[in-house]
C-alpha cells in the first residue's frame, strides 16, 4: 500500500473505489500529474470514473493537506502527493516535467537580514529550472 493510502486510512478518509483509484494514481516519489493526467490514468483502472469525481477527490486531498498543488509558469496545476516530505522542485522549462529534489542547506540562510524588510520569515520555497535530458 502506498504512503498516501496509508495516511488517508489513518485519517479515516472514506475510501470509495473512486477515491482509492485517484490515490493509487498519485502514489510515487516523483508524481506531479495534472488533473487530466490523473483522470486518464484513473480511467485505465476504473473505466466509469468521471472527470468531476477526479477533480472532487483532488480538491479534497488538497484540502486535507495530503496533496499539494504545484503551479509553474502558468501551466496547468499539478498534484504532488509528497506534501509531507520537505523538498523543492526541479522544473523543465521545455516540457514542464517536475522532479522532487532535496538540496542541502537552508534557503532562509541565504536571505540577508537587511532584505527581510522587517518580516518574520517563516519559510522559503525554491524552484530550480532547467532543461530535462529529453529537452536539452
Amino acid at each position: 500500500m502506498s504512503d498516501l493510502l496509508e495516511r488517508l486510512r489513518g485519517r479515516g478518509w472514506r475510501m470509495t473505489s473512486q477515491r482509492r483509484v485517484v490515490a493509487e494514481v498519485l502514489a510515487g516519489d516523483h508524481v506531479h500529474l495534472t488533473a487530466d493526467e490523473v483522470h486518464a490514468r484513473a480511467v485505465e483502472l476504473l473505466p466509469e470514473i468521471s472527470r468531476a469525481t477526479v477533480y472532487n477527490a483532488l480538491g479534497e486531498l488538497v484540502g486535507l493537506g495530503e496533496v499539494a498543488e504545484v503551479s509553474t509558469d502558468g501551466r496547468a496545476k499539478r498534484y504532488d502527493p509528497n506534501a509531507h516530505q520537505p523538498h523543492e522542485h526541479l522544473v523543465c522549462s521545455g516540457c514542464g516535467l517536475i522532479r522532487d529534489v532535496h538540496p542541502t542547506g537552508d534557503a532562509l540562510d541565504r536571505l540577508p537580514e537587511a532584505q527581510r524588510f522587517g518580516f518574520t520569515v517563516e519559510g522559503a520555497r525554491v524552484t530550480y529550472r532547467g532543461l530535462c535530458p529529453d529537452c536539452a
